[in-house]
Parts: C-alpha cells; structure tokens; sequence
C-alpha cells in the first residue's frame, strides 16, 4: 500500500474515487490550462489513477507531457494536480482490476479498451497540489 499524499483527505479521496467521471485540463506551458477532458478514474487505496484509453497520443495525454500540472475535477472536488506516470505492470495489473470492479456496468469491449497496452502505458497517478 502507497502511502497518502497528506494533502489528499479522505473525504476528496472517496469522492473523487465514486465518482463516475473526472475532467482533466492539462496546464499548458504559459501557465493557462487546456480545454477539460472527461475521462474515468480508479481509487486504489490513497492513490488516485487515470489512463487514456486512446494511449499516449491522444491530445490530451500529449498535453499533460508539456508540464506535468494541471487541474481535476470530480464527485465535487476541484483540485490543481501533479500527472505522475505509473509504468509498474504489478501497479498496472491492480488498476486494471480497479477498472474491471468500479466500471463492470460496461461492455467488457470498452472494459477491454481501457485496460489494452496502449491505455496501460498511458496511466497516471494524481498528485495533489497545494
């Protein structure tokens, strides 16, 4: 188990983790941030996780390579955020499993879609910021 960011509290954890979905604007590199993105997100234990499920080419992805910063928001919480790539396969199996239980609903296609090589080597942990 990771342990907290002691910025992340229980409370925007759990609901950032419930949450069905979470936007996501990249800062690009003037310090003005992107257009937002909706995208999903898994919880494992204190650590928050994304993927793009178009792998690292999507614009979106591309834009948080710029600066690594950016903005969230989720279940009602509204976060300035560090992207932090998450390339351990171990970690990566956990997330897959994280996205399997929370988005199980879905078509095993779409499932499938963003749990591929390409959505994996897209993963980030989020890191709040201060």
């Amino acid at each position: 188990m990771t342990t907290a960011n002691p910025v992340w509290t229980m409370e925007m954890l759990d609901k950032i983790g419930n949450a069905e979905e979470l936007e996501v604007a990249s800062l690009r590199r003037d310090g003005t941030l992107r257009k937002l993105t909706t995208i999903w997100v898994v919880r494992l234990g204190d650590e928050l996780y994304i993927r793009s499920v178009r792998g690292r080419g999507s614009d979106w992805f591309r834009g948080v390579l710029d600066r690594h910063e950016g903005h969230i928001r989720a279940g009602g919480v509204a976060r300035d955020v560090t992207f932090v790539e998450a390339p351990d396969p171990a970690l990566n199996d956990r997330i897959d499993d994280a996205y399997r239980a929370k988005y199980s609903r879905y078509a095993a296609s779409i499932i499938d879609a963003i749990n591929s090589p390409e959505a994996r080597a897209a993963t980030l942990r989020l890191v709040t910021r201060a």
